[in-house]
């Protein structure tokens, strides 16, 4: 089972609904990370403005901001590997790290009469 932490920059929220208008790519991935954690993928998630220790923990996550700077979030990494940096994975890519397929990382329309819960 692999490993995928995630270095978020300064957010006030992970999600992208926040603030005046929604981030559609924040959105996607706060989704896709719901969805991998639901299917017992190891997902972790830190954000700048709340979470600074985890960059200062993490040496390679530490030595990118020290060399280049926040430009360079957000960064993943998968198995102690830097594997991005500067964008968010595309659901292929979080597909291939956790060893599925991408279909799985798309909500499927279910017909319901009432709220759907994810």
């Amino acid at each position: 089972m692999p490993t995928i932490k995630i270095y978020d920059p300064a957010l006030c929220c992970a999600t992208g609904v926040c603030g005046p208008s929604v981030d559609p790519e924040l959105t996607r991935v706060a989704t896709t990370i719901f969805l991998l954690e639901k299917k017992g993928i190891d997902i972790t998630r830190y954000n700048l403005g709340s979470e600074p220790q985890a960059f200062i923990d993490e040496t390679n996550i530490q030595d990118l901001l020290n060399t280049k700077g926040t430009d360079t979030l957000p960064a993943v990494m998968v198995d102690g590997e830097v594997k991005l940096v500067g964008r968010y994975p595309t659901n292929e890519e979080f597909a291939k790290w956790a060893h599925i397929s991408v279909s799985e990382l798309t909500k499927k329309e279910a017909k319901s009469k009432g709220i759907e819960l994810l």
